[in-house]
């Protein structure tokens, strides 16, 4: 439940949405996404997180993370990590969520409600430090897709589940190649 007259915030885990849509098989409009939470409340801001390769500057996500900082959302990036796993294969590693939880807290008094998109069971906490501070607190994510994206215990902490699934229809699109990625 949204109210018009509410501060909104949105804190975007790419990472862990990025997984859930492409497990529900659709991309996301941006644009849409945060016309979609302006129709709701007063968005204050929407913050994007990911981790960058820093080498990598064709990197599919980089036209993403240009476009999005063009177009209204606050980026938040650090360098992924690059290293070798114990079968020899190449890996990345790069969680933002020390940065979102820290940045949600400094924004608890300022804001009435926290859109979380992450299904992420380590943000339980979060969301319960973010309610004893009178901020109602949103997750979005989805149950649909096997096995589901959203932690368990992250869906009952929250004031509000929203199933990403269900705002395909408002802000989703088709797949496009990777090479397309653009986030328009």
């Amino acid at each position: 439940m949204f109210y018009k007259d509410e501060r909104l915030v949105l804190l975007i885990d790419g990472a862990n949405l990025f997984g859930a849509m492409k497990a529900l098989g659709f991309d996301i409009d941006y644009k849409l996404l945060r016309l979609e939470f302006m129709r709701r409340g007063r968005l204050l801001r929407a913050f994007y997180y990911t981790a960058l390769l820093e080498n990598e500057e064709n990197s599919s996500i980089r036209p993403l993370v240009d476009w999005l900082s063009y177009n209204g959302f606050a980026m938040v990036t650090k360098p992924a990590k690059e290293f070798i796993d114990g079968q020899g294969r190449r890996r990345v590693k790069g969680n933002m969520d020390v940065e979102i939880a820290v940045d949600a807290m400094e924004l608890a008094p300022h804001v009435d409600h926290v859109v979380l998109f992450s299904g992420d069971g380590d943000f339980r906490p979060l969301v319960e430090g973010l309610q004893r501070q009178g901020v109602r607190v949103s997750v979005v994510s989805t149950i649909r897709s096997q096995p589901p994206m959203i932690a368990d215990e992250l869906r009952r902490q929250a004031d509000n589940f929203i199933e990403l699934d269900e705002l395909k229809d408002v802000i989703g699109r088709p797949p496009r190649e990777p090479h397309e990625r653009t986030g328009q």
